[in-house]
């Protein structure tokens, strides 16, 4: 065990079979005398490695519904500190973070929540350009006053039991940090596109829901005008309706927003997120052919129940 220095803080990690990340994730956030490790029944050394840094491991063991994993842990856990940080298996908090989080939290002004911009490691190397980055995401905040949103794909097969795309929905204000967390998965490719594959199943979803007005019940609203995230749920919006996308997608992330600058690994990355846009579309399409269907078996049930009368 670490130790750890006073701080009021309580950080949260949700994990899985993160066997090759979990020591450098806890590693980068021992300074906190509150850790809790969700755990969803890993068949690997992850809890073993956990509890090297930490006492407060629990298991999540999903049911299907709204309240997956960082809700659920949201909801339920005893955290000793009125603040939170979530922070992936995949992530790290820099020693410049950590610095600035100690400063904020001691400063008496502060807001109610704070965004955090991530700094993307991919085959070793900064992806900067590409368009994914800056990626803001609401990762420090007062526990009582957020929750993930609501973006009714709860249902969809396959994506896990975490919260991995959806943001935060703060009931305060909040503002923006100034250095990075640090994403860098010490998987391979093989597990990057085995994730992504996953994903594709809920932005099929995601899209088919933004494309017919169904933005869920509890989830960022979509405005041009509003909080980068509002303006990128705008840009997802419009990006739903669109013809041609992984062809668009390539040149949008490959040329227009500098992907060759990042070298090899940009180039394979904007590959391979061009790859995960096709897969999206064919999964829509699939999804749209089903739901045609079972309109027309409803359509057909209600004409023979006329019928029948």
């Amino acid at each position: 065990m670490h130790q750890s220095t006073n701080v009021q803080l309580s950080i949260l990690v949700p994990v899985k079979n993160e066997e090759l990340n979990i020591a450098a994730c806890l590693e980068s956030v021992a300074w906190a005398d509150d850790i809790w490790v969700v755990d969803s029944r890993s068949t690997d050394r992850t809890v073993e490695i956990a509890k090297r840094y930490t006492d407060n491991i629990v298991q999540f063991d999903y049911s299907g519904g709204h309240l997956k994993k960082k809700n659920w842990a949201l909801e339920k856990l005893p955290f000793k500190h009125e603040w939170v940080l979530i922070v992936d298996c995949d992530e790290r908090v820099t020693p410049e973070l950590e610095t600035e989080i100690r400063q904020t939290l001691n400063d008496p002004y502060k807001a109610d929540g704070y965004y955090i911009n991530r700094k993307l490691i991919f085959l070793g190397r900064w992806i900067k350009h590409c368009g994914w980055y800056p990626s803001w995401n609401l990762r420090l905040f007062k526990h009582r006053l957020g929750r993930y949103e609501r973006l009714e794909t709860e249902d969809v097969e396959n994506t896990g039991d975490v919260e991995a795309h959806e943001h935060v929905v703060l009931q305060g204000r909040a503002e923006y940090l100034k250095n990075d967390l640090l994403h860098e998965d010490f998987k391979s490719v093989y597990h990057f596109i085995e994730r992504h594959n996953r994903y594709s199943n809920w932005d099929a979803r995601v899209y088919h829901n933004l494309a017919r007005g169904m933005h869920g019940s509890k989830s960022i609203r979509a405005t041009f005008f509003g909080s980068p995230l509002e303006r990128k749920r705008f840009i997802k919006l419009l990006w739903a309706r669109l013809p041609f996308r992984p062809l668009l997608r390539f040149i949008w992330m490959y040329i227009m927003r500098l992907g060759f600058l990042d070298g090899r690994p940009g180039l394979i990355f904007c590959t391979l997120m061009t790859t995960h846009e096709a897969v999206i579309s064919a999964k829509l399409y699939e999804y749209e052919l089903q739901a045609a269907k079972q309109n027309d078996q409803r359509a057909g049930n209600e004409t023979r129940t006329v019928v029948e009368r």
